[in-house]
């Protein structure tokens, strides 16, 4: 058996909770590969609606396990209160939640220098979340990481210690007053001391060695999802650098964060808006400054999940699609949210750049100083309500032309199309 991958394929918020927790049924393991709380999966149905910032978003199926894999990093304040919120609302997280021991910490002090450094930057910020991920992986990568696994042993708090002088030295090296930097609202003591109590959490789960586990369950032919956070335009790589997360989002980030050889890549499921947010800063070449962008924002209800900042919003982009779908070696794709377009005449999608008076459709090396003017082509809009449709024939015409110009233009099939935010409001083609 091969794992199945499903991703974001613009700058993160495309909807990808939503089509994971439609699709779980059919798997037996879900997975999350990388990123950490700055993730914001929403989820809604029965009237409900749950945010997951950490925990795969196949948590609410009785009969699927959930796996938080290697490359994911875990504050445990943060995962607490997410596990309380499910619990509160039926879910047995302990028995089917599983957590790799050698997933990274977000340590107090991580998230203490995430919040110097974005500060530090002024005019140049690129938008953190200020979760401590960025310093997380900074850690990781020089070796000086905390992993879950160190929690059960004996000379962990001395580990701990090291880690928060180490951090605390970097910290006062960029702002002298750390002591009135807050963090969840809290002092830096005050969330430390919350942070160490809900370590004790970490001793409920399972932890596993995700790359032997998930071998041995394809091996045994258990059918496996694996989620990603962020999007493909966030890719610490391939991303508009230095406007990006800090892992890798790609299928390829896939076989790093759970331990999985390139060969057990099964399908490649890739989600996309049918236009284009981003939050924060970075480039955003076809980005709305006008009414049509505050429209757009408002209509799709367009605030970060997990911050609550305002999306900035703007047309469809296929060079930056195109590129997307090229570095996944995307299948099949989902198409979210068109129900958001549903009262505009007409809509335009970028089909190709003009840099220095050369059109284009490949992304420059810099898209955050090079001069990029998309070029657009207009299509007409619908302009109904897409409310109590079930099947793809009874969609608009002017929406299926939409969705057959995206096909033609990008050579891979859309397999679904979401017509609103329940789980329920999915369409599926053959």
């Amino acid at each position: 058996m091969k794992t199945d991958v499903l991703l974001g394929l613009q700058w993160g918020d495309e909807g990808k909770g939503k089509v994971v927790d439609y699709l779980t049924p059919g798997y037996d393991i879900i997975t999350r590969f990388q990123g950490g709380p700055n993730a914001g999966h929403t989820i809604e149905f029965d009237g409900k609606k749950f945010v997951l910032h950490t925990i795969p978003s196949g948590i609410f199926n009785k009969n699927t396990i959930n796996i938080i894999g290697n490359g994911v990093i875990i504050d445990p304040y943060i995962i607490d209160t997410e596990i309380n919120q499910l619990q509160q609302a039926g879910i047995d997280v302990f028995s089917k939640l599983f957590i790799s021991e050698k997933a990274h910490l977000i340590l107090p002090t991580h998230r203490l220098l995430d919040a110097v450094y974005e500060t530090a930057k002024g005019k140049q910020k690129i938008g953190s979340t200020l979760k401590g991920i960025g310093p997380t992986y900074t850690d990781k990568a020089s070796r000086n990481g905390l992993r879950v696994g160190d929690i059960s042993r004996f000379d962990f708090m001395e580990k701990y210690e090291a880690a928060k002088k180490r951090h605390l030295m970097l910290a006062a090296n960029y702002n002298k007053n750390i002591e009135n930097i807050r963090i969840e609202g809290l002092s830096f003591s005050e969330y430390e001391t919350l942070w160490i109590e809900k370590l004790e959490t970490f001793r409920k789960f399972t932890k596993i060695d995700s790359a032997y586990f998930l071998n041995k369950a394809l091996d045994s032919g258990k059918k496996v999802l694996t989620e990603g956070a962020q999007g493909t335009m966030l890719d610490i790589d391939f991303g508009s650098y230095p406007f990006i997360t800090s892992s890798n989002t790609t299928a390829a980030g896939a076989c790093c964060g759970l331990g999985l050889s390139p060969s057990k890549i099964g399908k490649v499921y890739g989600i996309f808006k049918a236009y284009c947010t981003r939050v924060g800063s970075g480039p955003f070449p076809t980005e709305l400054f006008g009414s049509e962008g505050v429209f757009l924002r408002e209509q799709g209800h367009e605030f970060g999940a997990t911050t609550g900042r305002p999306r900035r919003c703007g047309w469809l982009d296929l060079p930056a699609l195109k590129y997307a779908i090229m570095l996944n070696g995307v299948t099949d794709l989902m198409l979210m949210k068109v129900d958001v377009l549903n009262n505009f005449d007409s809509i335009k999608v970028a089909v190709k750049y003009r840099i220095n008076g050369v059109e284009t459709e490949e992304l420059p090396f810099d898209m955050t100083t090079t001069d990029i003017e998309p070029l657009f082509v207009e299509l007409p809009g619908w302009k109904q309500s897409l409310s109590g449709i079930h099947h793809y024939n009874d969609l608009p015409k002017t929406l299926k032309d939409y969705i057959s110009f995206i096909e033609n233009k990008v050579n891979v099939n859309i397999r679904m199309v979401s017509t609103g935010p329940d789980r329920l409001e999915s369409i599926f083609r053959s």
